[in-house]
């Protein structure tokens, strides 16, 4: 069943962020993972958000998604990530 990630992200320190932005797609690329969108000007239509970016990603299943996050290669770029934003991830199981 196919699984999607969405990641709500507010900049803290915005040079950590962009050390991980420019390494991202190298490994993402590697894995089953399709990226949707990600949009530095999301529109808040209801409630509030204070999340200055929004990035949305498939992939094929579960296991697709954790092989990915769970890697060394992700691990390892994601410490900028870590460093640079405070983040809310969501894993979100699509229709079946």
């Amino acid at each position: 069943m196919t699984v999607y990630a969405i990641a709500q992200l507010r900049f803290t320190d915005r040079a950590a962020y962009d050390r991980y932005q420019a390494r991202f797609l190298a490994v993402f690329n590697r894995y089953a993972g399709t990226l949707l969108a990600a949009d530095e000007s999301p529109q808040v239509l209801e409630g509030e958000s204070d999340r200055e970016k929004v990035v949305l990603m498939s992939f094929p299943d579960e296991p697709s998604f954790r092989n990915w996050a769970n890697s060394p290669e992700y691990q390892e770029i994601s410490k900028d990530r870590r460093a640079g934003a405070d983040s809310v991830v969501l894993l979100i199981r699509g229709l079946a």
